[in-house]
């Protein structure tokens, strides 16, 4: 029977009530006292150089209490990067000021050049469009190998080129990964484009500075998905706040990404602004400028190149990326195609040598870092793909050959530093190919074949590098954070518990799977049980989620602050019981004396530690609040197989997703009814990558796809429904709880067995296609099976 309560329970989310009947309170829901408003004029040329910003005109307009330009910020900090790389030769990476509003030039479009803060919106804007601008137009560079050039139109005039870094991993490996190349039976190689992406969370940006003269205490709500570490880029390293007299809040968020991770410059500009007007100033991004604004995701151009023994056997990898940056370094972007992308290209294989040389590139367009999956999904379908072309091209099945370079010893070391605790590719793989039906796929193709359609299977495995840590290591290579989390667990009186916990609910359902993690180690209900999070003036200094790290890296430090609650609890129901504490049990929430029938309730323990009448104190103090930081010694490495089957048109290219099964190992599951929800969440935005989502520029760095009419979001009719398991559960070694992470692995793997499928599809048409980049459109479809 199913569990109702506790680990492995299903209970309803909790705040989808709020969320569902529209008592959700989103940032944009706040308006403050007096507040005033902010509307950005944004460049609309991708590279210039700004000779004059007159606004005097504008200044005059009903309602304008001040315009500021890029020269009321100098000596104001510049927006930081949180991640430093370092390339191949041993220098570092070169890193461009970012100023908060554009300081003598503008490098892509969108480039705030002047706020207008106003009384209301529509005068901010009306004030915005009276600002007169005197622009030298200078060429702009959009393509990354164009931009490598020689005399190729420099982003950052004080570079001296656009090239970011040129990082090569494991260097050591270089010869020897060439070497093999060289003498392999077999070599296959693959040129790819990851296609660039816009997040589009449900909820635009938004941002309210607010100051108070009396306490000289600012205030700033947004919508992000890690406060603290907003509170301490912001605080220390643009405006110069220390962090006591900063407050940052991040109530509902409607989704991020990875696109809330980032410290953007509205949300300096409207702190600044409060303090300087001595009133709240407040912005809230339109979805257009979301979509020049948010930093965009992915963006890679591969060569990949898979060596195999004449036995089939992996033998070596060798990849080449250019990676795009942007105009300038997002808050963790250096990371992104380099320490988790190359870190990850072993994938679930045994591959004796790889070697992974990344260049990233500064463009005129807009930055690009973390979008979910970060880095796991550019390896994933890098090497899943080449994967599949070397089983065509040597004649063997594609899961037969996935099957033989299987990694099945662990805990297994791979050649690109990184050791996989546990796993089991076997398992997952068995599992996918009973849930697709793997066997019945020939008679389903035979149908779609008697209707004029060609039918596709597209095979994937994936391992994805969750919780990123410890600290200790990322700091080595280059983190300028630590990576830790944190929880306070308080216990009232009357035995009802609040969890004030450094990560941040987007989404995720914190609310409802926190709780259930609490009320398992102590044995109550999970209604006694409330989640506190997104104000850093009422939760510990913690790193916020993202990266799959709630559960494993939050979950683990409120487990570990819970332990000392019962630890001392234990104590306290000792001295009431008058036995040993060595002897005392806690069970369904009843400390008992081991052999006995002796037993003390919960809430008699908490209400003996508020009033302590009789109560041990020349031992412990009274009360139960604890907390822990917990500091991960390990990446968790989910896992998992997916087969897609697709229906190609061959008269207009059109790809129809016929069914999508996924067998994920995630280790142990708090919530299987969440963990589902995000699975399936994430195989739509793969198939939207795959099929349907592309950020495009022109040639002049013009975001031709700047609206929901250019850019095509997945609907309902595009995806189908998903047969998902999670069963083959291998659980992590190194947490108290043995879980892996689940909130990216369907963006992870979704998106190679789409396009494998597509290519098996043409190919038992007899069409000899290869390869399509995604998305893989109707236009692009019919374009490569009529040469």
């Amino acid at each position: 029977m199913p569990k109702d309560h506790g680990i492995g329970a299903s209970p309803k989310r909790r705040e989808d009530l709020r969320f569902l009947t529209g008592a959700g309170n989103y940032t944009d829901d706040i308006n403050l006292n007096g507040q005033a408003y902010v509307h950005f004029l944004r460049s609309d040329v991708a590279h210039g150089k700004i000779n004059k910003v007159d606004t005097s005109d504008a200044e005059k307009m009903p309602g304008v209490l001040r315009i500021f330009t890029g020269a009321d910020f100098e000596g104001v900090g510049g927006l930081p990067c949180g991640w430093q790389v370092t390339d191949r030769f041993g220098q570092p990476m070169q890193e461009p000021a970012h100023p908060v509003l554009a300081q003598g030039k503008v490098r892509h479009v969108g480039d705030p050049i002047a706020a207008v803060v106003a009384e209301t919106p529509e005068q901010a804007r009306d004030a915005a469009e009276a600002i007169v601008l005197d622009i030298e137009e200078l060429p702009a560079v959009v393509d990354m190998k164009a931009a490598l050039e020689d005399g190729a139109p420099k982003v950052h005039d004080d570079l001296t080129s656009n090239l970011c870094y040129d990082w090569g991993f494991v260097e050591e490996n270089r010869e020897a990964v060439d070497e093999a190349i060289k003498n392999a039976a077999h070599v296959t190689t693959l040129e790819l484009v990851n296609n660039r992406l816009v997040a589009n969370p449900m909820e635009p940006r938004v941002a309210i500075g607010d100051y108070n003269p009396a306490t000289d205490e600012s205030t700033l709500y947004t919508t992000s998905q890690n406060p603290h570490v907003i509170r301490l880029l912001m605080g220390a390293f643009v405006l110069g706040i220390p962090e006591h007299k900063l407050r940052v809040v991040a109530p509902d968020v409607g989704g991020g990404f990875g696109s809330k991770i980032f410290h953007y410059a509205e949300e300096a500009f409207c702190t600044f602004a409060a303090k300087q007007l001595k009133r709240p100033v407040k912005w809230t991004a339109t979805r257009s400028e979301a979509f020049m604004t948010d930093a965009h995701g992915r963006d890679h151009v591969t060569k990949i190149e898979l060596a195999l023994d004449a036995d089939h056997n992996f033998t070596a990898i060798r990849t080449e990326t250019h990676a795009n940056m942007g105009a300038y370094l997002s808050t963790f972007a250096p990371s992104v195609p380099t320490w988790l992308h190359g870190t990850l290209m072993a994938g679930n294989y045994r591959t004796p040598l790889i070697y992974v040389n990344v260049k990233a590139v500064f463009t005129n367009t807009v930055p690009v870092d973390a979008y979910r999956g970060a880095g796991r999904p550019e390896a994933t379908f890098q090497l899943e793909r080449v994967i599949d072309k070397a089983a065509r091209e040597l004649g063997v099945d594609p899961i037969e050959l996935r099957r033989k370079n299987f990694i099945t010893e662990f805990p297994y070391a791979t050649p690109v530093a990184v050791e996989y605790d546990t796993g089991n590719y076997h398992a997952t793989m068995d599992k996918l190919i009973e849930i697709a039906d793997i066997a019945g796929f020939p008679a389903r193709r035979a149908e779609s074949e008697k209707r004029g359609k060609l039918r596709g299977l597209g095979i994937n495995c994936y391992i994805e590098a969750c919780g990123i840590a410890p600290s200790n290591l990322v700091g080595q290579l280059g983190a300028r954070a630590g990576l830790y989390e944190s929880a306070t667990v308080r216990v009232n009186a009357t035995g009802g518990i609040v969890v004030m916990t450094g990560s941040h609910s987007h989404g995720q359902g914190h609310e409802t799977s926190f709780p259930q993690v609490i009320a398992e180690m102590i044995g109550i209900d999970e209604s006694m049980v409330e989640i506190v999070h997104g104000d850093t003036a009422n939760t510990p200094m913690g790193m916020g989620t993202y990266g799959s790290r709630s559960i494993a890296v939050g979950g683990s430090a409120m487990v570990r602050a819970t332990e000392k609650i019962i630890n001392k609890a234990k104590k306290i129901a000792a001295h009431l019981l008058e036995a040993s504490e060595a002897d005392i049990e806690l069970k369904d929430g009843q400390f008992s004396v081991a052999g006995t029938d002796k037993s003390v309730a919960w809430g008699d323990v908490c209400l003996a530690a508020y009033v302590p009448h009789n109560y041990p104190l020349e031992d412990i103090e009274p009360g139960l609040e604890e907390t822990a930081f917990y500091d991960p010694a390990n990446f968790t490495y989910p896992s998992g197989a997916y087969a897609c089957e697709v229906e190609v048109d061959p008269d207009t290219g059109k790809v129809t997703i016929e069914s999508f099964a996924a067998a994920d190992d995630f280790g142990n599951i708090i919530n299987p009814m969440i963990v589902d929800g995000q699975v399936h969440g994430g195989i739509g935005q793969g198939i939207g990558q795959a099929l349907l989502e592309n950020c495009v520029y022109d040639e002049n760095g013009q975001l031709l796809s700047a609206s929901y009419m250019d850019y095509a979001m997945p609907r309902a009719d595009d995806v189908p429904f998903y047969k998902v398991d999670h069963s083959c559960q291998t659980p992590c070694t190194h947490n108290p709880l043995g879980v892996k992470g689940c909130g990216e692995a369907g963006a992870i793997g979704s998106p190679p067995a789409v396009v494998n499928a597509v290519i098996d599809a043409l190919q038992s048409g007899g069409y000899k296609v290869d390869h399509i980049d995604m998305p893989v459109s109707p236009a692009r479809v019919w374009a490569a099976m009529h040469g």
